[in-house]
């Protein structure tokens, strides 16, 4: 309550006034950040670019992706390349980043590609 003593100088009487000022700030509130997102963090430190990196890879890895189980947007990263989904409890090795990686596609075309070779 220090705080409160030197705004109002002491003898109490304005403490009212200075809790409703506080109550009231969340309205006039500026938004938090305008690109650089959830690496705010780090400030001007790492350079724009690896900045950049970072925040596609961490939007990505914090998203909730489709769950081919049971239809609803809620895998989410347990930890690194580990998936799991809520709703439906299945859990699934991905990407680090993502749950589906550009390289796990390759080969599901691949094995696709492979086995209507092998229909024919």
């Amino acid at each position: 309550t220090h705080w409160r003593a030197v705004a109002d100088g002491g003898d109490g009487e304005s403490s009212q006034a200075v809790g409703s000022l506080h109550s009231h700030s969340h309205d006039i509130m500026s938004k938090r950040t305008k690109k650089v997102g959830i690496t705010g963090k780090y400030g001007t430190r790492y350079g724009g670019d690896l900045r950049k990196r970072t925040k596609k890879l961490m939007t990505t890895a914090h998203a909730k992706h489709f769950c081919s189980f049971c239809g609803r947007y809620s895998f989410k990263r347990n930890a690194v390349g580990i998936w799991n989904c809520k709703p439906c409890g299945k859990t699934m090795a991905g990407g680090a980043w993502s749950l589906h990686t550009p390289a796990a596609a390759t080969v599901r075309s691949t094995i696709r590609r492979l086995r209507e070779t092998m229909e024919l």
